[in-house]
């Protein structure tokens, strides 16, 4: 069975300034705002479209070698993450909570490419801006006002 989606909302809404989507939760503007009117189908199509667009850009940075590690050590530490969204999604929450203190060999994580040399700061804050300009991208290309709605 299914869990119910639960909001995205980290509280953090630019969605209420003006913005096409959310700085905070990446979903749109009318995503936000008609959230609680949404069935559960319709809020896991959202839930769904921003986990393969967090996975996506956390796993050009970087890999998940041993799910079953950072699992563990997410646990360990207490760090609250979706067990059901792909891991990828969980290095996101790791490094929320404290990408200063995260070894990640020891969390079964391995950084990709031009990102090895990186502090993971500098890694969580490039995941946040590409998965906002991912969401923005989307945004503008099907779901802007004046355009045809392909997908």
């Amino acid at each position: 069975m299914l869990k119910r989606v639960r909001t995205p909302c980290i509280g953090v809404c630019s969605a209420s300034l003006g913005d096409n989507v959310c700085r905070g939760c990446k979903r749109f503007s009318h995503e936000v705002i008609d959230w609680n009117a949404y069935n559960e189908e319709q809020r896991r199509t959202i839930a769904q479209r921003l986990e393969s667009f967090l996975q996506q850009v956390v796993a050009n940075k970087v890999a998940v070698i041993d799910a079953d590690c950072l699992k563990t050590q997410m646990e360990h530490q207490n760090i609250r993450f979706d067990e059901q969204q792909d891991p990828h999604c969980w290095v996101f929450s790791l490094l929320k909570a404290g990408a200063s203190q995260v070894v990640p060999e020891a969390f079964g994580l391995e950084l990709q490419g031009e990102w090895r040399d990186q502090a993971l700061v500098e890694i969580k804050d490039a995941i946040d801006q590409d998965y906002y300009a991912l969401s923005c991208a989307y945004y503008d290309r099907y779901i802007a006002p004046g355009k045809v709605q392909e997908g």
